[in-house]
């Protein structure tokens, strides 16, 4: 005699799944993916960066002013600042004509000795330094566009 499992032969029909749980993991899959587009999402702008050395920043053969933006890869407020600030026409064309604009990356290895030099522990940090090298302003954290383009309009 065959020794066979009663249950093996009776299907059971699946259960559905309520329709709050479909929506609900609907939404969160949007929401998510909304949100990791605005944090890693920023776009190209016009600002004419340099990458400079040490000695280069120091020594600025121009009469102009230099903006230090140091970012760094995982930063987040970097991001937006990229995407709302400097993305911006007025930003552009201000730094552009008065300024020479430097993005440093905090975790390029040979950025250390600029990143030490300044004591730059936070990103974002942005600094602004006269001809000769010499600090005229440093704001340390996410910058407003407003804020960012009258402190740019005052120097």
């Amino acid at each position: 005699m065959k020794n066979k499992n009663i249950n093996s032969d009776v299907k059971r029909p699946k259960k559905k799944s309520h329709p709050f749980w479909s929506f609900f993991w609907l939404t969160f899959l949007v929401v998510s993916l909304g949100y990791a587009w605005y944090s890693f999402y920023a776009p190209s702008n016009e600002i004419k960066w340099v990458n400079i050395s040490n000695q280069e920043l120091l020594f600025n053969n121009s009469n102009k002013y230099s903006i230090v933006f140091f970012t760094g890869e995982g930063c987040s407020p970097c991001r937006i600042m990229k995407r709302e600030v400097f993305a911006d026409q007025k930003v552009e064309e201000i730094v552009n004509s008065k300024f020479r604009a430097i993005m440093i990356d905090v975790g390029n290895p040979e950025t250390n000795e600029i990143v030490n030099q300044y004591k730059t522990n936070v990103t974002p940090t942005t600094i602004i330094l006269d001809s000769k090298g010499k600090v005229i302003e440093r704001i340390v954290g996410k910058i407003e566009k407003n804020k960012f383009l009258e402190m740019l309009l005052s120097i």
